[in-house]
């Protein structure tokens, strides 16, 4: 359970100075909801040699978001991830947070963004306290403030009882949320997690889940996170970012991305609807194939699954005549489209 006690800012930097009108800032306009971008890729570009790494990649994000950000590996994400950390330099093209440039401003951006790498290092003979009071220190943190600011984030991720335990003998998922609690420690509005539950077992990705949920939701951090688990990021993100071969092949909301693979499937309005059944045959399928607005007939053992086109109204006659056929029927449902099905359907299988 998450404990919301620390939802409020660990710091307050209301105060800092808004130099938009600088070189190097980008203003952004309103889009979501009236909101400003927090993130922002611009036609970036990363080649190393003849690589091209990163290829005309675009995109934005917004306060409350959580964005996958998806691909094979070798896709690009963690290259794009590091240059919105402003730990490389792109070749081309730039990436905004918060309206600072990466490539202009990187120390500006470094206050805004938090960036939890896929592994980050551990130093010996450090416990919990000391390793993100370090992190604190090393945000120019003194006196109560970098106090205050540990206490926020051992309480947020729930670290507190372990505060004394060396970090060399923490657990996979207790590691984990450590790595969060370092990026968190200076309350960046721009949150970069690359494959934050990878090795996580199912409870620890669940509870790294609702923190992440909490970020969002509560306390309205923008999210990018990067994962090979479809099914988690589906639960957890409201928008996606589907990158191959560096080049990205749909970004928008979970639902935009979803109709974008009926489109590139060549069907504007479908359902994919499964049937468990007593017994098959090959009756069925050459039965089923016959009918109006079925497509892609699958028939196994006890199931079968098919394309619907039609309207529901359709699909409650079909049952009905198949009832009527004497099919052995016992569930008929429509089965939920995924962004793992929107990923294998876009995607090409792609290496570099």
């Amino acid at each position: 359970m998450i404990d919301n006690s620390a939802t409020e800012p660990i710091f307050d930097d209301s105060s800092e100075e808004n130099e938009d009108s600088q070189s190097g800032t980008a203003t952004a306009a309103p889009d979501r909801s009236g909101q400003s971008a927090t993130l922002e890729v611009r036609n970036l570009h990363r080649f190393f040699g003849r690589l091209k790494a990163v290829n005309k990649v675009s995109f934005k994000a917004y306060p409350g978001q959580v964005m996958g950000f998806i691909g094979p590996n070798g896709a690009g994400k963690t290259t794009t991830m590091r240059i919105l950390a402003t730990l490389e330099s792109p070749t081309a093209g730039d990436a905004f947070i918060c309206g600072d440039s990466v490539v202009d401003y990187p120390d500006r951006v470094r206050k805004r963004l938090g960036f939890m790498p896929d592994a980050f290092g551990k130093y010996p003979n450090m416990n919990v306290v000391e390793y993100l009071d370090f992190f604190a220190r090393a945000y120019g943190f003194r006196g109560q403030r970098r106090k205050d600011a540990v206490e926020h984030v051992l309480v947020f991720t729930e670290l507190r009882k372990l505060a004394e335990k060396p970090i060399n003998t923490l657990s996979k998922g207790m590691s984990q949320r450590l790595g969060l609690g370092r990026t968190l420690i200076h309350d960046p509005e721009v949150l970069i997690l690359d494959e934050p539950a990878a090795g996580l077992d199912p409870r620890a990705r669940v509870e790294l889940r609702e923190l992440i949920h909490l970020l969002a939701t509560e306390l309205k951090k923008t999210v990018l996170i990067s994962s090979h688990i479809l099914t988690e990021l589906g639960e957890i993100c409201d928008s996606a970012v589907i990158i191959e071969a560096g080049e990205i092949l749909a970004t928008g909301t979970i639902q935009d991305i979803l109709a974008l693979r009926r489109q590139s499937k060549g069907r504007q309005s479908h359902a994919s609807i499964e049937m468990s059944l007593i017994e098959t045959g090959p009756e069925l399928e050459k039965w089923l194939v016959q009918q109006p607005f079925v497509s892609d007939v699958s028939i196994s053992q006890h199931t079968a699954s098919f394309e619907f086109e039609g309207t529901q109204q359709d699909q409650h006659n079909l049952l009905k005549t198949m009832v009527n056929e004497g099919f052995p029927i016992i569930e008929f449902r429509g089965k939920i489209e995924s962004l793992e099905d929107a990923f294998m359907d876009l995607t090409r299988g792609l290496t570099q």
